[in-house]
Protein backbone atom coordinates (compact mmCIF):
# COMPACT_ATOMS: atom_id res chain seq x y z
CA UNK A 1 0.00 0.00 0.00
CA UNK A 2 1.21 3.32 -1.18
CA UNK A 3 1.40 6.56 0.55
CA UNK A 4 -1.00 9.45 -0.83
CA UNK A 5 0.60 11.30 -2.98
CA UNK A 6 -1.21 14.07 -4.28
CA UNK A 7 -4.95 15.04 -3.30
CA UNK A 8 -7.74 15.57 -5.51
CA UNK A 9 -9.39 18.52 -5.27
CA UNK A 10 -13.23 18.74 -4.95
CA UNK A 11 -15.54 20.83 -4.75
CA UNK A 12 -17.40 20.71 -1.39
CA UNK A 13 -20.77 21.20 -2.65
CA UNK A 14 -21.40 21.15 -6.76
CA UNK A 15 -25.21 21.71 -6.88
CA UNK A 16 -25.52 25.01 -5.22
CA UNK A 17 -27.80 27.79 -6.10
CA UNK A 18 -25.77 30.75 -6.15
CA UNK A 19 -28.52 33.22 -7.21
CA UNK A 20 -29.36 34.36 -3.69
CA UNK A 21 -25.53 36.13 -3.59
CA UNK A 22 -27.27 39.53 -3.76
CA UNK A 23 -29.68 38.98 -1.12
CA UNK A 24 -27.56 37.61 1.31
CA UNK A 25 -25.35 40.81 0.70
CA UNK A 26 -27.87 42.84 1.39
CA UNK A 27 -29.49 41.26 4.23
CA UNK A 28 -26.49 39.95 6.18
CA UNK A 29 -24.59 43.28 5.20
CA UNK A 30 -21.67 40.56 4.13
CA UNK A 31 -18.86 40.66 0.93
CA UNK A 32 -20.02 38.62 -2.32
CA UNK A 33 -17.23 36.07 -1.40
CA UNK A 34 -18.50 35.43 2.19
CA UNK A 35 -21.98 35.13 0.95
CA UNK A 36 -20.90 32.60 -1.94
CA UNK A 37 -19.56 30.67 1.04
CA UNK A 38 -22.56 30.42 2.83
CA UNK A 39 -24.67 29.80 0.31
CA UNK A 40 -21.90 26.63 -1.11
CA UNK A 41 -22.27 25.49 2.31
CA UNK A 42 -26.34 24.87 1.94
CA UNK A 43 -27.14 27.86 4.09
CA UNK A 44 -30.69 29.46 3.46
CA UNK A 45 -30.92 33.01 4.53
CA UNK A 46 -32.32 32.20 7.57
CA UNK A 47 -30.66 29.91 8.65
CA UNK A 48 -27.40 31.65 7.94
CA UNK A 49 -28.44 34.70 10.11
CA UNK A 50 -28.68 32.14 13.22
CA UNK A 51 -25.03 30.77 12.13
CA UNK A 52 -23.98 34.22 12.29
CA UNK A 53 -25.53 35.11 15.26
CA UNK A 54 -25.37 32.09 17.14
CA UNK A 55 -26.91 32.92 20.44
CA UNK A 56 -27.26 31.09 23.57
CA UNK A 57 -31.19 32.33 24.06
CA UNK A 58 -31.76 30.09 21.20
CA UNK A 59 -30.35 27.07 23.11
CA UNK A 60 -33.59 23.97 22.40
CA UNK A 61 -34.93 22.40 25.33
CA UNK A 62 -33.20 20.27 27.46
CA UNK A 63 -35.61 18.27 28.38
CA UNK A 64 -35.99 17.20 24.88
CA UNK A 65 -33.23 14.86 25.49
CA UNK A 66 -34.54 11.47 26.29
CA UNK A 67 -34.66 10.61 30.11
CA UNK A 68 -33.94 13.78 31.07
CA UNK A 69 -36.58 14.72 33.37
CA UNK A 70 -36.22 11.51 35.23
CA UNK A 71 -32.33 12.20 35.85
CA UNK A 72 -33.36 16.21 36.43
CA UNK A 73 -35.34 14.94 39.44
CA UNK A 74 -33.53 12.53 40.73
CA UNK A 75 -30.68 14.78 41.02
CA UNK A 76 -32.77 17.13 42.58
CA UNK A 77 -33.96 14.68 44.94
CA UNK A 78 -30.32 13.75 45.85
CA UNK A 79 -29.31 17.66 46.11
CA UNK A 80 -32.30 18.45 48.79
CA UNK A 81 -32.16 15.35 50.76
CA UNK A 82 -28.03 15.85 51.43
CA UNK A 83 -27.55 12.13 49.23
CA UNK A 84 -23.78 11.77 47.49
CA UNK A 85 -22.88 12.25 44.37
CA UNK A 86 -20.25 10.31 42.57
CA UNK A 87 -19.53 11.31 38.97
CA UNK A 88 -17.88 9.06 36.54
CA UNK A 89 -15.83 10.42 33.58
CA UNK A 90 -13.45 8.92 30.81
CA UNK A 91 -10.09 9.82 30.40
CA UNK A 92 -10.04 11.70 27.63
CA UNK A 93 -10.41 15.88 26.80
CA UNK A 94 -14.35 15.28 26.53
CA UNK A 95 -14.83 13.23 29.60
CA UNK A 96 -12.22 15.26 31.84
CA UNK A 97 -13.87 18.74 31.14
CA UNK A 98 -17.27 16.80 31.37
CA UNK A 99 -16.25 15.73 35.06
CA UNK A 100 -15.04 18.65 36.35
CA UNK A 101 -18.33 20.39 34.77
CA UNK A 102 -20.27 18.15 36.55
CA UNK A 103 -18.41 18.37 40.12
CA UNK A 104 -18.24 22.12 39.40
CA UNK A 105 -22.01 22.84 38.76
CA UNK A 106 -23.56 20.12 40.95
CA UNK A 107 -21.49 21.59 44.12
CA UNK A 108 -22.61 24.74 42.89
CA UNK A 109 -25.83 24.02 42.87
CA UNK A 110 -25.87 22.56 46.31
CA UNK A 111 -24.68 18.81 46.17
CA UNK A 112 -22.59 18.80 49.75
CA UNK A 113 -20.78 15.09 49.15
CA UNK A 114 -19.65 14.84 45.59
CA UNK A 115 -16.55 12.55 44.90
CA UNK A 116 -15.55 11.18 41.19
CA UNK A 117 -13.85 8.71 39.54
CA UNK A 118 -11.52 8.54 36.15
CA UNK A 119 -10.85 5.16 34.68
CA UNK A 120 -6.54 4.91 34.11
CA UNK A 121 -6.74 4.04 30.56
CA UNK A 122 -3.62 1.01 31.13
CA UNK A 123 -5.09 -0.80 33.51
CA UNK A 124 -8.94 -0.30 34.03
CA UNK A 125 -9.16 0.31 30.23
CA UNK A 126 -12.45 2.52 28.71
CA UNK A 127 -16.00 2.97 30.31
CA UNK A 128 -17.83 2.13 33.39
CA UNK A 129 -15.78 0.38 36.28
CA UNK A 130 -17.16 -2.39 37.90
CA UNK A 131 -14.73 -1.98 40.87
CA UNK A 132 -15.78 1.84 40.87
CA UNK A 133 -19.22 1.56 41.05
CA UNK A 134 -18.87 -0.65 44.22
CA UNK A 135 -16.76 1.16 46.10
CA UNK A 136 -18.97 4.01 45.79
CA UNK A 137 -22.23 2.09 47.19
CA UNK A 138 -19.90 1.07 49.55
CA UNK A 139 -18.75 4.21 50.74
CA UNK A 140 -22.43 5.43 50.96
CA UNK A 141 -23.10 6.62 47.15
CA UNK A 142 -27.07 6.02 46.14
CA UNK A 143 -26.45 8.45 42.74
CA UNK A 144 -23.45 7.79 40.18
CA UNK A 145 -23.94 9.92 37.22
CA UNK A 146 -21.48 8.57 33.96
CA UNK A 147 -20.18 11.45 31.80
CA UNK A 148 -19.51 10.41 28.01
CA UNK A 149 -19.41 7.09 28.81
CA UNK A 150 -21.75 4.25 29.78
CA UNK A 151 -24.24 3.39 26.78
CA UNK A 152 -23.00 -0.21 26.29
CA UNK A 153 -22.42 -0.44 29.65
CA UNK A 154 -24.87 -3.92 31.03
CA UNK A 155 -23.53 -5.49 32.88
CA UNK A 156 -21.92 -2.42 34.97
CA UNK A 157 -25.87 -1.12 34.88
CA UNK A 158 -26.83 -4.09 36.66
CA UNK A 159 -24.21 -3.96 39.03
CA UNK A 160 -24.78 -0.49 39.87
CA UNK A 161 -28.64 -2.00 40.68
CA UNK A 162 -27.82 -4.69 42.66
CA UNK A 163 -25.47 -2.54 44.78
CA UNK A 164 -28.57 0.17 45.16
CA UNK A 165 -26.74 2.65 42.98
CA UNK A 166 -29.47 4.76 40.84
CA UNK A 167 -27.45 5.18 37.87
CA UNK A 168 -27.80 8.00 35.97
CA UNK A 169 -26.27 7.64 32.11
CA UNK A 170 -25.06 10.80 30.67
CA UNK A 171 -23.24 9.44 26.73
CA UNK A 172 -22.98 10.68 23.55
CA UNK A 173 -21.70 7.21 21.79
CA UNK A 174 -23.65 5.17 19.43
CA UNK A 175 -26.54 3.10 21.32
CA UNK A 176 -26.57 -0.80 21.16
CA UNK A 177 -29.84 -2.27 20.05
CA UNK A 178 -31.30 -2.29 23.41
CA UNK A 179 -29.94 -0.22 26.17
CA UNK A 180 -28.17 -0.71 29.73
CA UNK A 181 -30.80 -1.35 32.48
CA UNK A 182 -29.77 2.40 34.26
CA UNK A 183 -32.40 4.86 36.25
CA UNK A 184 -31.91 7.14 32.96
CA UNK A 185 -30.09 7.17 29.78
CA UNK A 186 -29.86 10.41 28.64
CA UNK A 187 -28.17 10.22 25.18
CA UNK A 188 -28.80 12.40 21.93
CA UNK A 189 -27.90 9.21 19.57
CA UNK A 190 -31.20 7.39 21.23
CA UNK A 191 -33.68 6.61 18.43
CA UNK A 192 -36.46 7.78 20.54
CA UNK A 193 -34.71 11.48 20.87
CA UNK A 194 -36.96 13.92 19.57
CA UNK A 195 -33.71 16.64 20.61
CA UNK A 196 -32.90 18.66 17.40
CA UNK A 197 -29.17 17.76 17.34
CA UNK A 198 -27.39 14.53 17.55
CA UNK A 199 -24.08 15.11 17.94
CA UNK A 200 -23.22 17.02 21.22
CA UNK A 201 -20.01 15.54 22.58
CA UNK A 202 -19.66 13.98 26.21
CA UNK A 203 -19.66 17.47 27.34
CA UNK A 204 -22.52 18.99 26.03
CA UNK A 205 -24.77 16.33 27.34
CA UNK A 206 -23.60 16.95 30.93
CA UNK A 207 -24.03 21.15 30.17
CA UNK A 208 -27.63 20.11 29.29
CA UNK A 209 -27.98 18.05 32.36
CA UNK A 210 -26.80 20.84 34.65
CA UNK A 211 -29.27 23.48 32.51
CA UNK A 212 -32.22 20.95 33.53
CA UNK A 213 -31.25 20.70 37.07
CA UNK A 214 -31.32 24.01 37.64
CA UNK A 215 -34.58 24.48 36.70
CA UNK A 216 -35.90 21.71 38.09
CA UNK A 217 -34.60 23.30 41.45
CA UNK A 218 -35.54 26.88 40.41
CA UNK A 219 -39.01 25.89 39.90
CA UNK A 220 -39.02 24.13 43.14
CA UNK A 221 -37.60 27.47 45.07
CA UNK A 222 -34.05 25.92 46.00
CA UNK A 223 -32.67 29.45 45.26
CA UNK A 224 -34.61 31.31 46.97
CA UNK A 225 -32.26 31.49 49.47
CA UNK A 226 -29.39 30.45 48.16
CA UNK A 227 -27.10 31.82 44.68
CA UNK A 228 -28.66 30.58 41.36
CA UNK A 229 -25.17 29.56 38.95
CA UNK A 230 -24.78 31.40 35.91
CA UNK A 231 -23.74 28.21 33.69
CA UNK A 232 -22.06 30.25 31.29
CA UNK A 233 -19.19 29.99 33.13
CA UNK A 234 -19.02 26.70 32.07
CA UNK A 235 -19.03 26.90 28.63
CA UNK A 236 -14.99 27.31 28.33
CA UNK A 237 -15.01 23.46 29.20
CA UNK A 238 -17.62 22.87 27.09
CA UNK A 239 -15.51 24.09 23.89
CA UNK A 240 -12.43 22.45 25.16
CA UNK A 241 -14.00 19.05 25.38
CA UNK A 242 -15.61 19.70 22.22
CA UNK A 243 -13.64 20.72 20.01
CA UNK A 244 -11.16 17.95 21.23
CA UNK A 245 -13.67 15.16 20.81
CA UNK A 246 -14.27 15.98 16.80
CA UNK A 247 -17.82 16.57 16.58
CA UNK A 248 -18.94 19.12 14.13
CA UNK A 249 -18.83 22.30 14.77
CA UNK A 250 -22.26 22.50 13.92
CA UNK A 251 -25.73 24.11 15.06
CA UNK A 252 -25.55 23.82 18.83
CA UNK A 253 -21.78 22.54 18.99
CA UNK A 254 -20.93 25.54 17.14
CA UNK A 255 -22.95 28.12 19.62
CA UNK A 256 -21.66 26.90 22.83
CA UNK A 257 -18.29 26.52 21.62
CA UNK A 258 -18.11 30.24 20.09
CA UNK A 259 -18.88 31.72 23.71
CA UNK A 260 -16.41 29.08 25.52
CA UNK A 261 -13.92 29.84 23.57
CA UNK A 262 -14.06 33.81 24.63
CA UNK A 263 -14.18 32.68 28.32
CA UNK A 264 -11.09 30.82 27.60
CA UNK A 265 -9.62 33.44 26.17
CA UNK A 266 -10.76 35.48 29.48
CA UNK A 267 -7.85 33.54 31.45
CA UNK A 268 -11.00 33.40 34.23
CA UNK A 269 -10.28 29.54 35.06
CA UNK A 270 -6.98 29.21 37.38
CA UNK A 271 -6.01 25.45 35.48
CA UNK A 272 -6.89 26.81 31.96
CA UNK A 273 -4.42 30.21 32.84
CA UNK A 274 -1.32 27.58 33.71
CA UNK A 275 -2.06 25.41 30.75
CA UNK A 276 -1.66 28.48 28.34
CA UNK A 277 1.55 29.85 30.05
CA UNK A 278 3.08 26.61 29.95
CA UNK A 279 2.37 25.87 26.47
CA UNK A 280 3.21 29.47 25.43
CA UNK A 281 -0.61 30.59 24.15
CA UNK A 282 -1.74 34.23 24.00
CA UNK A 283 -4.70 34.01 21.80
CA UNK A 284 -7.77 31.67 21.83
CA UNK A 285 -9.27 30.05 18.98
CA UNK A 286 -10.29 26.37 17.98
CA UNK A 287 -6.96 25.34 16.36
CA UNK A 288 -4.62 26.18 19.66
CA UNK A 289 -7.47 24.42 21.88
CA UNK A 290 -6.97 21.51 19.50
CA UNK A 291 -3.79 21.30 18.55
CA UNK A 292 -1.77 23.41 21.60
CA UNK A 293 -4.21 22.94 25.15
CA UNK A 294 -6.04 19.72 24.48
CA UNK A 295 -3.09 17.75 23.73
CA UNK A 296 -1.33 18.64 27.31
CA UNK A 297 -4.43 17.82 28.68
CA UNK A 298 -5.04 14.79 27.11
CA UNK A 299 -1.25 13.65 28.17
CA UNK A 300 -2.58 12.57 31.60
CA UNK A 301 -5.32 9.96 30.50
CA UNK A 302 -2.67 8.95 27.86
CA UNK A 303 0.09 8.26 29.35
CA UNK A 304 -0.38 8.10 33.12
CA UNK A 305 -3.85 9.37 35.49
CA UNK A 306 -7.00 11.42 33.69
CA UNK A 307 -7.52 12.65 37.15
CA UNK A 308 -4.30 14.69 36.54
CA UNK A 309 -6.30 16.91 34.85
CA UNK A 310 -9.41 16.86 36.51
CA UNK A 311 -7.36 18.11 39.36
CA UNK A 312 -5.55 20.92 37.15
CA UNK A 313 -9.21 22.10 36.14
CA UNK A 314 -10.30 22.23 39.79
CA UNK A 315 -7.39 24.00 40.81
CA UNK A 316 -7.79 27.81 42.77
CA UNK A 317 -3.83 28.28 43.30
CA UNK A 318 -1.51 29.16 40.50
CA UNK A 319 1.60 27.80 41.67
CA UNK A 320 0.08 24.72 42.07
CA UNK A 321 -1.76 24.64 38.65
CA UNK A 322 1.22 25.63 37.18
CA UNK A 323 3.61 22.60 38.53
CA UNK A 324 0.78 20.26 37.52
CA UNK A 325 0.37 22.23 34.23
CA UNK A 326 4.80 21.37 33.92
CA UNK A 327 3.80 18.14 34.70
CA UNK A 328 1.17 17.37 31.92
CA UNK A 329 3.95 19.19 29.40
CA UNK A 330 6.47 16.92 30.15
CA UNK A 331 3.77 14.04 29.80
CA UNK A 332 3.05 15.03 26.23
CA UNK A 333 6.47 15.33 25.55
CA UNK A 334 6.95 11.94 26.22
CA UNK A 335 3.68 10.90 24.55
CA UNK A 336 5.44 12.92 20.87
CA UNK A 337 8.45 10.76 21.38
CA UNK A 338 6.05 7.78 21.95
CA UNK A 339 3.88 8.03 18.93
CA UNK A 340 6.57 8.96 16.93
CA UNK A 341 8.46 5.64 17.29
CA UNK A 342 4.97 3.45 17.21
CA UNK A 343 4.33 5.65 13.74
CA UNK A 344 7.27 3.93 12.63
CA UNK A 345 6.94 0.98 13.66
CA UNK A 346 3.34 1.17 12.35
CA UNK A 347 4.39 2.16 8.33
CA UNK A 348 6.87 -0.68 8.83
CA UNK A 349 3.99 -3.00 9.11
CA UNK A 350 2.13 -1.19 6.50
CA UNK A 351 4.69 -1.93 3.88
CA UNK A 352 4.66 -5.77 4.85
CA UNK A 353 0.86 -5.88 4.46
CA UNK A 354 -0.97 -8.54 2.38
CA UNK A 355 -1.66 -7.42 -1.26
CA UNK A 356 -4.95 -8.52 -0.14
CA UNK A 357 -5.64 -5.33 2.01
CA UNK A 358 -6.38 -3.14 -0.03
CA UNK A 359 -9.39 -0.60 1.55
CA UNK A 360 -8.48 -0.99 5.27
CA UNK A 361 -5.47 -1.07 7.37
CA UNK A 362 -5.63 -3.04 10.62
CA UNK A 363 -2.23 -3.64 12.58
CA UNK A 364 -1.79 -5.32 16.13
CA UNK A 365 1.97 -5.06 17.70
CA UNK A 366 3.21 -6.03 21.42
CA UNK A 367 4.48 -3.09 23.76
CA UNK A 368 2.23 -0.47 21.67
CA UNK A 369 1.33 1.99 24.34
CA UNK A 370 -1.97 2.13 24.08
CA UNK A 371 -2.63 5.86 24.79
CA UNK A 372 -1.16 6.75 21.76
CA UNK A 373 -2.37 3.80 19.38
CA UNK A 374 -5.56 6.45 18.16
CA UNK A 375 -3.26 9.47 17.40
CA UNK A 376 -1.00 7.14 15.29
CA UNK A 377 -4.51 5.90 13.58
CA UNK A 378 -4.83 9.31 12.57
CA UNK A 379 -1.49 9.93 10.98
CA UNK A 380 -2.11 6.52 8.93
CA UNK A 381 -5.03 7.07 7.95
CA UNK A 382 -4.11 10.75 6.64
CA UNK A 383 -0.94 9.61 4.88
CA UNK A 384 -3.05 6.18 3.12
CA UNK A 385 -6.53 7.29 3.06
CA UNK A 386 -7.85 4.15 4.85
CA UNK A 387 -9.85 3.18 7.88
CA UNK A 388 -7.54 2.20 10.55
CA UNK A 389 -7.57 0.12 13.28
CA UNK A 390 -4.24 0.33 15.43
CA UNK A 391 -3.97 -2.42 18.51
CA UNK A 392 -1.82 -2.78 21.27
CA UNK A 393 -1.42 -6.04 22.27
CA UNK A 394 -0.38 -7.24 25.89
CA UNK A 395 -0.45 -11.31 26.73
CA UNK A 396 -3.40 -12.78 24.68
CA UNK A 397 -5.80 -9.58 24.22
CA UNK A 398 -5.80 -6.50 22.34
CA UNK A 399 -7.13 -3.02 22.82
CA UNK A 400 -7.52 -1.15 19.14
CA UNK A 401 -8.62 2.38 18.80
CA UNK A 402 -9.70 3.46 15.24
CA UNK A 403 -9.96 6.37 12.62
CA UNK A 404 -11.98 6.48 9.28
CA UNK A 405 -12.49 8.29 6.06
CA UNK A 406 -15.36 10.15 4.74
CA UNK A 407 -17.99 7.50 3.55
CA UNK A 408 -16.87 5.16 5.66
CA UNK A 409 -18.74 4.30 8.82
CA UNK A 410 -16.84 2.90 11.69
CA UNK A 411 -18.94 1.98 14.06
CA UNK A 412 -21.05 0.21 11.42
CA UNK A 413 -18.06 -1.44 10.33
CA UNK A 414 -17.03 -2.97 13.79
CA UNK A 415 -20.71 -3.62 14.32
CA UNK A 416 -20.36 -6.06 11.06
CA UNK A 417 -17.07 -7.98 12.57
CA UNK A 418 -18.79 -8.16 15.95
CA UNK A 419 -18.01 -11.72 16.46
CA UNK A 420 -14.60 -11.12 16.47
CA UNK A 421 -14.81 -8.22 19.11
CA UNK A 422 -14.97 -8.60 22.90
CA UNK A 423 -16.26 -5.65 23.08
CA UNK A 424 -16.41 -2.21 21.09
CA UNK A 425 -17.65 1.24 21.15
CA UNK A 426 -17.60 4.67 19.12
CA UNK A 427 -19.08 6.68 16.14
CA UNK A 428 -18.72 6.85 12.78
CA UNK A 429 -15.07 8.37 12.45
CA UNK A 430 -13.69 7.14 15.65
CA UNK A 431 -13.93 4.16 17.73
CA UNK A 432 -12.49 2.06 20.17
CA UNK A 433 -12.72 -2.24 20.65
CA UNK A 434 -11.35 -4.97 22.70
CA UNK A 435 -10.31 -8.75 21.43
CA UNK A 436 -8.50 -11.46 21.77
CA UNK A 437 -5.06 -11.97 20.30
CA UNK A 438 -6.53 -15.21 18.46
CA UNK A 439 -9.22 -13.00 16.75
CA UNK A 440 -6.86 -10.12 15.10
CA UNK A 441 -6.28 -12.28 11.84
CA UNK A 442 -10.57 -12.67 11.53
CA UNK A 443 -11.29 -8.98 12.51
CA UNK A 444 -8.82 -7.59 9.89
CA UNK A 445 -10.43 -9.97 7.70
CA UNK A 446 -14.01 -9.45 8.26
CA UNK A 447 -13.31 -5.30 8.16
CA UNK A 448 -11.90 -5.44 4.86
CA UNK A 449 -14.56 -7.56 3.62
CA UNK A 450 -17.27 -4.91 4.70
CA UNK A 451 -15.26 -2.07 3.59
CA UNK A 452 -14.82 -3.43 0.31
CA UNK A 453 -18.74 -3.61 0.09
CA UNK A 454 -18.63 -0.03 0.95
CA UNK A 455 -16.03 2.05 -0.35
CA UNK A 456 -15.59 2.66 -3.86
CA UNK A 457 -12.36 3.47 -5.71
CA UNK A 458 -13.00 7.13 -5.44
CA UNK A 459 -13.76 7.14 -1.63
CA UNK A 460 -10.28 6.00 -1.28
CA UNK A 461 -8.71 8.91 -3.00
CA UNK A 462 -7.49 12.00 -0.97
CA UNK A 463 -9.52 14.56 -1.84
CA UNK A 464 -9.09 18.12 -0.59
CA UNK A 465 -12.83 19.81 -0.56
CA UNK A 466 -12.71 23.53 -1.26
CA UNK A 467 -15.52 26.21 -0.82
CA UNK A 468 -14.96 27.87 -4.43
CA UNK A 469 -13.00 30.28 -6.80
CA UNK A 470 -10.80 32.93 -5.30
CA UNK A 471 -9.47 36.21 -7.25
CA UNK A 472 -6.97 37.93 -5.06
CA UNK A 473 -9.33 41.28 -6.09
CA UNK A 474 -12.13 40.29 -3.85
CA UNK A 475 -9.42 40.33 -0.79
CA UNK A 476 -9.18 42.72 1.76
CA UNK A 477 -8.91 43.34 5.71
CA UNK A 478 -12.78 43.91 5.94
CA UNK A 479 -13.50 40.64 3.48
CA UNK A 480 -11.41 38.54 6.46
CA UNK A 481 -12.90 39.83 9.67
CA UNK A 482 -16.73 38.64 7.49
CA UNK A 483 -14.73 35.45 7.38
CA UNK A 484 -13.58 34.87 10.65
CA UNK A 485 -17.07 35.66 11.86
CA UNK A 486 -17.63 31.94 10.38
CA UNK A 487 -15.43 31.05 13.00
CA UNK A 488 -15.17 28.69 15.50
CA UNK A 489 -13.91 26.07 12.65
CA UNK A 490 -13.36 22.47 12.86
CA UNK A 491 -14.94 19.39 11.76
CA UNK A 492 -17.64 20.08 9.94
CA UNK A 493 -17.07 23.76 9.92
CA UNK A 494 -13.88 23.65 8.25
CA UNK A 495 -12.59 27.02 7.56
CA UNK A 496 -13.07 28.13 4.06
CA UNK A 497 -10.46 26.73 1.33
CA UNK A 498 -10.69 28.55 -1.89
CA UNK A 499 -8.49 27.91 -5.16
CA UNK A 500 -6.53 30.93 -6.98
CA UNK A 501 -6.16 29.96 -10.42
CA UNK A 502 -3.35 30.83 -12.86
CA UNK A 503 -1.18 32.81 -10.39
CA UNK A 504 2.56 32.90 -10.09
CA UNK A 505 4.71 32.93 -7.42
CA UNK A 506 7.19 35.15 -7.00
CA UNK A 507 10.37 35.67 -4.59
CA UNK A 508 9.76 32.06 -3.49
CA UNK A 509 12.39 32.07 -0.01
CA UNK A 510 13.02 28.89 2.37
CA UNK A 511 11.25 30.38 5.87
CA UNK A 512 11.93 28.29 9.11
CA UNK A 513 12.84 24.45 8.69
CA UNK A 514 10.61 23.08 5.89
CA UNK A 515 8.64 25.91 4.91
CA UNK A 516 7.53 28.40 2.08
CA UNK A 517 7.05 32.21 2.11
CA UNK A 518 6.74 34.16 -1.28
CA UNK A 519 4.16 36.63 -3.02
CA UNK A 520 1.20 35.67 -5.06
CA UNK A 521 0.20 37.70 -8.12
CA UNK A 522 -2.35 37.59 -10.34
CA UNK A 523 -3.27 40.39 -12.78
CA UNK A 524 -2.29 43.86 -10.97
CA UNK A 525 -3.29 42.26 -7.70
CA UNK A 526 -1.04 40.29 -5.02
CA UNK A 527 -0.72 39.43 -1.62
CA UNK A 528 1.85 37.89 0.71
CA UNK A 529 1.37 33.96 0.85
CA UNK A 530 3.11 31.11 3.42
CA UNK A 531 3.17 27.31 2.33
CA UNK A 532 3.72 25.39 5.79
CA UNK A 533 5.80 22.43 5.47
CA UNK A 534 6.18 22.87 1.75
CA UNK A 535 9.74 22.98 1.55
CA UNK A 536 10.44 19.57 -0.44
CA UNK A 537 7.61 20.82 -3.14
CA UNK A 538 10.00 24.46 -3.94
CA UNK A 539 10.25 23.09 -7.91
CA UNK A 540 6.14 23.16 -8.14
CA UNK A 541 6.04 26.99 -7.59
CA UNK A 542 7.01 27.78 -10.74
CA UNK A 543 5.46 28.82 -13.93
CA UNK A 544 1.71 29.84 -13.73
CA UNK A 545 0.01 27.34 -11.15
CA UNK A 546 -3.38 26.79 -9.49
CA UNK A 547 -3.10 27.26 -5.20
CA UNK A 548 -5.47 25.88 -2.77
CA UNK A 549 -5.39 28.53 -0.01
CA UNK A 550 -7.12 30.16 2.96
CA UNK A 551 -7.16 33.63 3.47
CA UNK A 552 -6.45 34.88 6.86
CA UNK A 553 -5.71 37.95 8.66
CA UNK A 554 -1.72 37.78 9.60
CA UNK A 555 -0.70 40.48 12.47
CA UNK A 556 2.47 41.06 13.89
CA UNK A 557 3.70 43.86 15.93
CA UNK A 558 0.60 45.27 15.74
CA UNK A 559 0.15 45.35 11.93
CA UNK A 560 -2.74 43.57 10.12
CA UNK A 561 -1.91 42.33 6.96
CA UNK A 562 -3.65 39.87 4.69
CA UNK A 563 -1.93 36.15 4.38
CA UNK A 564 -2.41 33.14 2.06
CA UNK A 565 -1.74 30.02 4.02
CA UNK A 566 -1.13 27.94 0.89
CA UNK A 567 -2.79 24.09 1.76
CA UNK A 568 -1.79 22.47 -2.13
CA UNK A 569 0.02 23.69 -5.21
CA UNK A 570 -1.14 22.12 -9.45
CA UNK A 571 -0.21 23.44 -12.62
CA UNK A 572 -2.48 26.14 -14.00
CA UNK A 573 -5.72 24.81 -15.03
CA UNK A 574 -5.24 27.90 -17.36
CA UNK A 575 -9.30 29.16 -16.21
CA UNK A 576 -7.94 32.57 -15.42
CA UNK A 577 -5.46 34.53 -17.06
CA UNK A 578 -3.16 36.62 -15.21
Amino acid sequence: MNPVSTRLWVPRNQSSDFSAISEFQEQLQLSQLVARLLIGRDYSLESARQFLTARLADLPDPFLLPDMDIAACRLQLAIENGEKIAVHGDYDVDGITGTVLLLAGLGEMGCKELTYHIPLRLRDGYGLSAEALKEASAKGTRVVVSVDCGVTAHAEATIAKEHGIDLIITDHHQPPPTLPDAFAVVNPQRQDSVFPFRNLAGVGVAFFLLVALRKRLRDAGWFADRPQPDLRQYLDLVAMGTIADLVPLQGINRTLTRYGLALLDSDHRVGVRALKQVAGVKAINSGVVGFQLAPRLNAAGRMEDAGLGVELLLEQDMVRALNTARYLDQCNRERQILEKQTLKEAEAAVAGLSADHTHTIVLGGDGWHPGVIGIVASRLVERYCRPTVMIALAGDSGKGSARSIRGYHLYQGLQACADHLAAFGGHEMAAGMSLGKDQLAGFAAALETHARAKLSAVDLIAKLHFDGVLLLEEIDLEVLRQMEALAPFGMGNPEPLLVAESVRAMQVQTAGDNHLRFTVCQGAFSHPAIAFGMLERREEFQGEIDLLVTPQINSFRGRETVQLRVRDVRPSSGRHKS
